[in-house]
């Protein structure tokens, strides 16, 4: 699908006709498409009375491919999980820290990547929170690893992530990436940026259900990490379950180690289809049209006097405000007291640390941006 037909894609997302919605950065639309495939799962477990249940396990191997797909690498390096919070864990428990180790992250990160690096201090592990602007030279030779989104939940940054990783690899420091709050909106070659670990929970831009969540793992840590969860598909040969082994398991090279257990099979199903969505329509074509509705949005927000975190950063680093959400302020404006006032006249967005945060996906267009800017100019003090 080379030139999108917008109106019928947002045809796809019930909510929208009784909704402005933009707030994706909170919960994504899940599209009709993934909605039948979950019903489509139900109905042939009533079918086959759930008798065919490892066949399931393909169906999950053919998302593996996909999502493998979308961000350009193997779908061995794919393992589900049922959050990023889960995949965070997995890391942080599975290596052997040792007192001194510092973790370093940016400021306001997703309490995901504060709070358990946090617990690490009865460890003698220290976390320390760098201003971007400080970012590189914070980097020392007791760090062990770098944790960061790929786009920040309530600023909108978006760190140069090419530059970040090339930086870590020379010396030898793991890097953890969330990109919860970007892979589906934006384009994502997992090549070019060579995390050690890239976690996605889908109910945001993947437009996926609660509990749809992968993580890339690449193969050099996989060399590292023993799984911390083990059940009984930890071993290679879990499919003969007319046989299954008995003893200590022999794991998989591939991510599918991780798992360990049964997998959550309907929102997989519904995660394929929203995943199927967006390759058809193609990443790239979404993530201009995505940025296109952000810049219009910083816009009509800029007209009606809000400011953006980007004016308070160095000039160099900017551009680096160029993503899905834009976080806008206003003097002497409560943002959660504005929300609430808006969302009682169905526009949805989200208060964040005092800022108004508007996200925008492929399914909005303008018009949910002009109906934004005259419920602002009847809300605003002095809009």
């Amino acid at each position: 699908m080379t030139s999108p037909l917008w109106t019928e894609i947002r045809a796809e997302f019930p909510a929208l006709a009784r909704w402005v919605y933009l707030n994706t950065a909170t919960y994504g639309q899940v599209p009709r498409r993934a909605a039948q495939a979950v019903a489509r799962h139900f109905a042939h477990r009533d079918e086959l009375a759930c008798d065919d249940f490892l066949s399931w396990f393909d169906d999950a191997d053919r998302l593996r491919g996909l999502l493998a797909k979308l961000i350009h690498c193997e779908a061995d390096d794919i393992g589900f999980v049922s959050s990023a919070a889960s995949a965070l864990s997995f890391l942080l428990g599975g290596l052997r820290w040792r007192p001194g180790d510092r973790i370093v992250t940016l400021p306001d990160e997703f309490p995901n990547n504060i709070y358990h690096p946090a617990l690490l201090a009865q460890s003698g592990v220290e976390m320390a929170e760098v201003p971007w602007e400080r970012f590189f030279e914070a980097i020392d030779s007791r760090t062990r690893l770098v944790a960061m989104s790929t786009v920040n939940y309530m600023s909108g940054f978006r760190p140069p992530l090419r530059e970040v990783s090339r930086f870590l690899r020379e010396r030898g420091v793991l890097f953890y990436l969330d990109g919860t709050q970007s892979l589906g909106a934006l384009d994502f070659d997992v090549r070019e940026i060579q995390p050690d670990m890239l976690a996605v929970h889908g109910y945001k831009w993947l437009l996926a259900p609660n509990g749809a969540a992968f993580f890339y793992i690449h193969p050099r840590l996989r060399e590292l990490l023993p799984p911390s969860v083990v059940g009984w598909r930890s071993h290679v040969d879990w499919r003969s379950v007319d046989h299954l082994h008995h003893g200590a398991p022999q794991f998989k090279s591939s991510a599918e180690k991780y798992e360990g257990g049964m997998l959550v099979f309907p929102v997989l199903y519904a995660m394929e289809e929203s995943v199927r969505m967006i390759l058809e329509i193609g990443p790239a074509v979404i993530e201009a049209r995505v940025l296109g509705l952000a810049a219009y949005a910083r816009e009509r927000l800029r007209a009606l006097g809000a400011s953006f975190p980007e004016e308070h950063a160095g000039p160099a680093y900017r551009e680096c405000f160029t993503s899905p959400i834009v976080a806008a302020r206003f003097n002497a404006v409560d943002a959660s007291v504005v929300a609430r006032r808006l969302r009682e006249r169905h526009v949805l967005l989200s208060a964040r640390h005092g800022n108004l945060r508007v996200s925008t996906h492929f399914y909005n267009n303008e018009a949910d941006v002009d109906c934004l800017e005259r419920e602002l100019r009847e809300l605003l003090p002095a809009a």
